[in-house]
């Protein structure tokens, strides 16, 4: 019984070919067939062998060439210039909108200045949020408030100060 359970275990895993090829009579194959035949339909001239154009993209600059020009132009050769030394930090800016603004301070904070009871703006700093830049999509609602970043885009400084806001750049 337990072999039944493992047979449909297979055929539900790996499908019905896979182990119907695996499982297939000998009497059934073509090498059966090719008894008595010296070459097994390979030919005496070309013969059966390994690999006789050389494995993979070998050739593909030599005996190959034509195939390679004719189905991948662009296979060989260079595009573009070399930078040597490249440092990816001084171009590490990570952005975020205006409408997630108030997402980086807790729900509380924000009824609290919503009320209108605070005397003072609050400060967000998007910069300890792991955001450098701020950009202007979006909406914000009529709270004055005092931003923190690296770098604003002219949209961020229009919309804040519309509401009453600062921008004020961080190291």
């Amino acid at each position: 019984l337990g072999d039944v359970y493992k047979r449909q275990y297979q055929r539900r895993v790996h499908g019905e070919s896979r182990l119907s090829a695996s499982k297939m009579t000998a009497r059934l194959r073509a090498t059966r067939k090719h008894r008595g035949n010296v070459t097994h339909g390979h030919g005496r001239v070309g013969k059966h062998r390994k690999h006789p154009g050389g494995r993979g993209a070998a050739g593909g600059l030599h005996h190959l060439r034509t195939n390679f020009m004719k189905y991948h132009p662009d296979y060989f050769g260079k595009v573009g210039s070399r930078h040597f030394h490249t440092k990816n930090n001084a171009h590490y800016r990570p952005s975020i909108n205006i409408d997630r603004l108030w997402s980086l301070v807790s729900e509380t904070t924000r009824q609290k200045y919503a009320a209108g009871k605070q005397d003072k703006a609050p400060v967000i700093d998007v910069t300890k949020a792991g955001y450098f830049k701020l950009l202007g999509r979006g909406r914000l609602p009529k709270i004055p408030i005092v931003v923190k970043a690296r770098f604003f885009s002219k949209t961020a400084e229009r919309r804040i100060k519309a509401i009453g806001g600062a921008c004020v750049l961080s190291d």
